[in-house]
């Protein structure tokens, strides 16, 4: 069993930026694929980024590349998405999952996590 928390979402401008944060407990957080998911109001999931499990692999959806950067530190089991740039369609719920993936495999599909965050929120005012 792996239990997320996800931090740092919140109100900010547009152009601004946030940094979240999903702390893992539970297995050998190396063994994990992440991933940042979001859900916005009306709409279905999406995945925003993710990350193999040994942090070589990454994945950006389109609509966030060279804005958004994923990032993890296998010591302190925590996962990392770093937003700049921020626009009021990034508007969504941000949720973190992990998933049981081979080491260096990243993986943009919902199918692929096992376990998830209870979500934060991020709001930017248009």
């Amino acid at each position: 069993q792996v239990q997320l928390v996800e931090s740092g979402g919140g109100l900010v401008q547009a152009g601004g930026s946030l940094r979240l944060s999903c702390a893992a407990s539970g297995r050998t957080f190396s063994n994990y694929g992440m991933g940042w998911f979001r859900q916005a109001p009306g709409k279905e999931r999406e995945v925003v980024a993710a990350i193999s499990g040994s942090g070589g692999t990454t994945y950006y959806a389109d609509s966030v590349k060279g804005r958004f950067t994923i990032a993890r530190d296998n010591a302190k089991t925590t996962v990392y998405l770093q937003m700049n740039s921020l626009k009021p369609g990034d508007t969504a719920v941000y949720y973190c999952a992990a998933g049981h993936l081979q080491r260096y495999i990243v993986s943009y599909r919902e199918a692929s996590y096992d376990y998830w965050g209870q979500g934060t929120q991020v709001t930017v005012p248009s």
